[in-house]
């Protein structure tokens, strides 16, 4: 549609403009994008899960026995048996009570926001919370506020103003997806406890990458049970697709007869409910994997550093090389992918303007050899435009 040409030409203009590219071959750490074979640092498959055999036997075999989909919401005939064997797994996992699983990690915070805030309550977000939270919470008929990014005494300083609400919820991610860092999680549950708020935590980037079994932060970090409620996905470590709510069984009882995005949505495919049980299985029994992932993405981290950029996040698969301007990311990205490096640019409004990035995704497939390829690279004068 022409109405939207001018609007186009402005993101263009804003270097904002974002187009897909299509993949070619199965989405692990060496990939085929629009006939080139890359390096693939685009990929959130952490754990290189997505094409173990193991996940694509338990994919066939559930097709033969279950079909291909749900066929019906969870209230109206979708719920198997499969569905209620991976929430009292990811319960356990997570260490709480209950469990109850959503088609996509987005349904989760969009939906479940709605139904544990509302007028009268008050949500206060990290600055740097994902789309789907800040979604989840302007949904909800709550007060929103903001406080810094991982800052417990702002925090604590609009807790503290907070008395004359009925309800106070945390909201934050344990590992931010786009910065790579990590919440203070301790200092948070300690805020909560003494201002009598509940938190809410999103664990998408931490479930399979963190913890002695891949158990996320917030199992370790000593925060109330009863007072703190968890998400997750399965599309990130756990190579599939799904997203997943964890708290007391008194959440889920109220979650399911309130959670639009629950209610009103097929239940998610038995093929991903069961090559999410075989993730989980792997990932609780192969420490090795995260192992590698954390060596390879250290391996980069400190490479980057000593090479003189400036670089996100403290450890972790999430390396953000933080560049600034719209253009220079771009510019990056364009020399990184005719250099057969997938490593995309990401920009606002995903990240405040002017702290464009390169975020590299690093990924227990990946070799010593593809993190020393963009390393080299990076440091090549011909790559800066410079002649040797």
């Amino acid at each position: 549609m022409n109405i939207f040409s001018a609007d186009i030409e402005t993101l263009k203009q804003q270097d904002l403009y974002r187009r897909l590219r299509v993949v070619g071959s199965a989405a692990t750490a060496h990939v085929s994008v629009e006939g080139r074979d890359l390096i693939n640092f685009a990929s959130n498959d952490y754990l290189a899960m997505s094409s173990d055999p193991r996940l694509k036997k338990a994919a066939a075999e559930a097709v033969a026995r279950w079909g291909a989909g749900a066929t019906a919401s969870r209230l109206l005939g979708g719920t198997l048996s499969l569905h209620e064997q991976l929430e009292r797994r990811l319960a356990d996992l997570k260490r709480t009570a209950a469990c109850l699983v959503f088609p996509s990690g987005y349904h989760v915070n969009t939906g479940v926001l709605p139904v544990l805030a509302d007028a009268g309550d008050v949500l206060f977000l990290d600055r740097y919370s994902h789309a789907s939270l800040v979604d989840g919470a302007r949904l909800s008929k709550a007060e929103l506020r903001v406080f810094k990014h991982n800052d417990p005494s702002d925090l604590g300083r609009c807790l503290k103003r907070a008395g004359r609400y009925r309800r106070r919820w945390i909201v934050t991610e344990s590992v931010f997806s786009m910065d790579g860092d990590r919440a203070p999680l301790r200092e948070i549950g300690s805020l909560a406890a003494r201002y009598g708020a509940s938190v809410y935590v999103d664990e998408a980037h931490a479930t399979g990458v963190w913890g002695g079994e891949g158990e996320g932060l917030v199992p370790s970090a000593g925060m109330n049970p009863e007072s703190t409620v968890v998400m997750g996905t399965m599309s990130k470590a756990l190579g599939g697709l799904g997203g997943f709510l964890c708290g007391s069984e008194g959440l889920k009882d109220w979650v399911v007869n309130r959670c639009r995005s629950f209610i009103y949505s097929t239940a998610l495919s038995p093929v991903l409910v069961a090559t999410a049980l075989t993730a989980l299985e792997i990932v609780t029994q192969d420490p090795e994997r995260r192992e590698r992932l954390f060596s390879l993405s250290d391996r980069l981290r400190h490479g980057l550093r000593g090479a003189g950029y400036e670089v996100m996040g403290d450890q972790g698969p999430i390396v953000p090389l933080l560049l600034g301007a719209e253009r220079t990311a771009l510019r990056f990205s364009e020399q990184l992918f005719e250099r057969d490096v997938w490593a995309p640019a990401v920009r606002f409004p995903t990240v405040p303007k002017g702290h464009s990035r390169i975020r590299f995704s690093v990924s227990a497939g990946h070799t010593d050899a593809d993190i020393d390829r963009v390393l080299d690279l990076l440091n090549s004068k011909r790559f800066h435009g410079e002649t040797d």
